[in-house]
């Protein structure tokens, strides 16, 4: 079974997908249309690129302070979250599922995925 497959199973996720670090491709299942499914991805993609930069300066502020390479991200709203890790994204609706049990199966799942590709 894929990682999206494993996400869509999870109580509250609404789509789940995988967006290429180059920028070019994307592929996702669940309740977004094609369209909002590739804004999604491209932000995905433009936050993975400045949560880099920003590792990288707190590096150099700070060095081996364990923020580098950062592994993921996730933006929680009041009704939806975004979380990302690796190049892989899931949107959650907070009030059906659990972002915790969320990040920590996506940590899991993709704990071996390089970190070299951003």
């Amino acid at each position: 079974m894929s990682i999206v497959t494993d996400l869509l199973a999870k109580p509250g996720v609404i789509a789940a997908g995988e967006y290429a670090y180059r920028g070019d491709r994307f592929s996702y299942r669940g309740a977004l249309s094609e369209e909002h499914a590739r804004m999604a991805s491209i932000m995905c993609r433009a936050t993975t690129m400045s949560v880099n930069m920003e590792g990288s300066m707190l590096e150099n502020l700070e060095p081996n302070s364990g923020l580098l390479p950062p592994r993921g991200w996730v933006v929680h709203g009041p009704d939806y979250t975004v979380c990302v890790i690796a190049n892989v994204f899931c949107l959650l609706d907070n009030s059906k599922g659990s972002i915790n049990d969320l990040i920590g199966s996506m940590g899991r799942a993709l704990a071996d995925v390089p970190t070299d590709l951003v």
